[in-house]
């Protein structure tokens, strides 16, 4: 019996000189966000630049874990798609909320419990999918992206704290690493294209290394080979901040379940099943309380393979696999971990700012799915309106006490996710769409 090869095939495993640059490729478009998260956080935080080394090789040997259980499956958990699995972006805002406030610890114990808690929503998922239509899930991923802008410009700018915030190499710097980003997206083919975001952060750091803004002590001590520590940080259990972090938990699902139907229907051309949507879920969780054990910040699938995916139509769980292999030996070489370290943020900004505005733009195209109109246009009003406006003005809820502050007022997210899946339960369909269901109806009962 012929061994299927074919890169294009859910099971194919295609020989290693196909998979691995196709594998690579995948590495290449989600490594700098997959590690960024946990810089952005530790460094508002005042993590040490040891421990901050320590961290990232815990992010890149989660990101592959999880990724390879996504691929291939633990029993129930895994989806069995060619999902790639990093650090979420989701939760930096949420994160930096909790942390400002209860240390890092805090934002770990949260982070632990919420984790669990979206394993167990991937064993109901199938009964709760109906809630999020495209224009839920579409607010929540605009809202992340819109209450993430300003982190990226921060970065841009030289990063919180920096003596030289706002410099004029700091935003020179920042420009050419965009520019190079924007060249290589639009201007090349293939892994040139995809590896963009690679590119321009290599040619950035390049760029500062020449101007003096890098410190390679850190590189230089680093050791050459150590094993990804458990247990690093400790935990703190605070009920608000547990909360918070539950529903960004709720959050990341929506997405998770929006990136397994991009991989389905761009990849093989069906919907996703109810067993891979829970499997799949319920690696994400799971695969974010062992993220947490680690002491980094929890996982989520990756919109930027998904679109690779459905660029491509390769579907292989093989080639993502041997992309994820690179990730957890990357993890035993501190002195990768430490390479990234070193990168002035204005380098990592001059990307960013292209990343979070593309979240949007994933928000926005959701959105308008279905015409922008009469109910969708109110759930889009009133749900983006208070909750980007509380995220910016969170001292409008000074009455209200610090826990009510820190769920509602950290960055708006959750606020626009609540709302719109409130208003998508209450307010009644628009005659056209109540016409359409009714005439579907019909003709379902006639052929019958």
């Amino acid at each position: 019996m012929n061994k299927n090869k074919s890169p294009y095939h859910l099971d194919g495993v295609p020989e290693l000189k196909t998979a691995l640059p196709l594998g690579l490729q995948h590495i290449l478009a989600m490594f700098v966000s997959n590690i960024t998260p946990i810089i952005i956080v530790a460094g508002v935080l005042g993590i040490s630049s040891e421990q901050k080394t320590l961290l990232i090789q815990a992010s890149m040997f989660v990101a592959g874990l999880n990724t390879l259980v996504q691929a291939y499956t633990l029993g129930p958990i895994g989806a069995k798609l060619p999902i790639v699995v990093g650090t979420s972006f989701a939760f930096v805002p949420v994160a930096i909320s909790i942390g400002t406030r209860y240390g890092f610890e805090g934002v770990l114990g949260a982070a632990l419990i919420g984790g669990l808690f979206e394993g167990l929503l991937g064993l109901v998922i199938k009964r709760v999918r109906k809630f999020f239509p495209p224009i839920v899930t579409g607010v929540v991923v605009l809202s992340i992206g819109l209450s993430l802008l300003p982190v990226g410009i921060k970065s841009f700018a030289g990063g919180v704290g920096a003596t030289d915030f706002g410099s004029l190499e700091n935003l020179a710097i920042g420009s050419i690493v965009l520019m190079t980003v924007v060249f290589f997206k639009q201007f090349t083919k293939g892994i040139l294209s995809t590896g963009s975001i690679f590119i321009g952060t290599i040619v950035g750091f390049i760029v500062a290394l020449i101007l003096g803004k890098v410190n390679l002590q850190p590189l230089l001590s680093a050791d050459y080979l150590t094993i990804p520590k458990p247990f690093m940080f400790g935990f703190a259990f605070h009920f608000d901040a547990i909360l918070a972090m539950i529903l960004m938990f709720i959050v990341s699902a929506v997405e998770t379940v929006g990136d397994m139907s991009g991989v389905t229907m761009g990849g093989a051309g069906r919907e996703t099943t109810d067993k891979e949507l829970s499997g799949g879920i319920l690696a994400d969780g799971l695969g974010s309380a062992l993220a947490a054990m680690f002491s980094v910040l929890p996982t989520t699938s990756f919109s930027q393979n998904t679109g690779i995916i459905a660029m491509t139509g390769i579907m292989s769980r093989f080639v993502v696999a041997t992309g994820a292999m690179f990730l957890v030996i990357g993890a035993f070489i501190p002195k990768i971990g430490a390479l990234f370290t070193i990168i002035p943020a204005s380098v990592i900004g001059g990307s960013l700012v292209m990343v979070f505005a593309m979240i949007s733009i994933s928000g926005i195209n959701l959105i308008t799915k279905d015409p922008l109109k009469g109910r969708n246009s109110v759930i889009l009003a009133v749900s983006l309106g208070l909750g980007y406006g509380l995220g910016n003005v969170p001292e409008a809820l000074a009455i209200f006490p610090e826990s009510v502050k820190l769920i509602f007022g950290g960055s708006g997210i959750v606020v626009s996710g609540t709302i719109a899946v409130l208003l998508n339960l209450i307010l009644p369909l628009d005659e056209e769409v109540k016409i359409a269901v009714t005439e579907d109806i019909s003709v379902t009962k006639n052929v019958a």
